[in-house]
């Protein structure tokens, strides 16, 4: 990750997890911008990102971008079980003094918000003037809202849901599946364990991430006599080796896609549609028309369970990944 403007801090917490079990000095990882002037504006990073928006969002945060990190107070946290410094399966388990891999605990969205509401608290933070999150840092973002309605102004959900869908569900599983058919995954020496795993399940999650038109204008092959089509062969093991290259491991990875199963902001509140009625902020919900993961059909239908919320739906050549790339619009939600 290169060096930004946002400022990296991190503090320990307890954390009665879901699952039962304690972390006594769970270690939370964030950044905020320097100033705490303007408008306080939190974002929910998604699933292999870090708590840095100016090195995963570099046209939406930053000096004189959108979201202005020398006017807006920023804070982005590194979510539980990533591989970017928050406590996980890459940090050290204090009962081994050795990397927790497999031994970590699982993890949920709702762990990961108390997580977030530890921060605020240690930030002193009593109202938020923005809330965004996007795929699975919607997740976090749309459990939070329920969770504190009274804390948000604001809230921008982008290409996310309340509940995961079986169409994610599968492609998680499948992911899955890919890290655990890495023979040295299981035998869990080391964060090298599962690379291989760890490359063809990134691979796999990229086609849902984009759509037909994305890669057909892309990644199409320039000759059109060519023998064999190996142009986006290419391009899906580059993915895949990038993200290993970046730092990640398949420990953190194998409990990310864990936590995305949790997500159901109605689990204990009698249902989806009663459980987003809580929420009190403005809300915009926003989906991409080309989004395989998020149906624009689905963000309008839950849209209407949150009061007072708005639809709108972006057009896009680049599917779930237009969340990223489709700044100008986004922009345009934002200010």
């Amino acid at each position: 990750m290169r060096e930004t403007g946002m400022i990296k801090q991190e503090i320990k917490v307890k954390l009665s997890l879901e699952c039962g079990r304690v972390l006594d000095k769970a270690r939370i990882v964030f950044h905020t911008s320097g100033s705490r002037k303007g408008r306080i504006v939190w974002i929910c990073h998604a699933l292999t990102a870090n708590s840095d928006p100016e090195d995963w969002w570099p046209e939406m945060v930053g000096p004189g971008k959108t979201l202005d990190t020398e006017k807006d107070f920023i804070i982005c946290v590194n979510m539980l079980g990533s591989a970017y410094g928050s406590e996980g399966p890459a940090r050290e388990n204090p009962a081994t003094g050795k990397p927790w891999l497999l031994d970590f605990p699982d993890v949920t969205i709702r762990d990961t918000v108390q997580s977030f509401i530890e921060v605020r608290k240690h930030l002193g933070i009593e109202k938020i003037d923005l809330l965004i999150g996007a795929s699975n840092g919607g997740f976090d973002a749309i459990e939070w809202a329920v969770t504190e309605p009274n804390l948000f102004d604001r809230c921008l959900f982008l290409c996310t849901a309340p509940r995961i869908s079986p169409f994610l569900g599968a492609t998680v599983e499948a992911q899955r599946m890919a890290l655990e058919a890495d023979p040295s995954f299981r035998e869990a020496r080391d964060l090298s364990g599962g690379r291989n795993g760890l490359r063809c399940a990134r691979a796999q999650a990229l086609i849902s991430y984009r759509c037909f038109k994305g890669f057909g204008l892309t990644q199409a092959e320039d000759d059109p006599d060519t023998l064999f089509a190996g142009r986006v062969a290419s391009y899906e093991r580059y993915q895949g080796e990038k993200l290993v290259r970046r730092g990640f491991d398949a420990y953190s990875y194998y409990c990310l896609c864990n936590a995305l199963d949790s997500h159901n902001a109605g689990r204990g509140r009698g249902g989806v549609p009663k459980a987003l009625q809580r929420i009190r902020a403005r809300t915009t919900v926003a989906a991409v028309d080309t989004d395989l993961i998020f149906p624009p059909a689905e963000g309008r239908q839950w849209a209407s369970w949150i009061p007072g919320a708005r639809f709108v739906e972006i057009t896009s050549d680049f599917g779930h990944d237009g969340f990223l790339l489709e700044t100008a619009k986004l922009s345009a939600l934002i200010l």
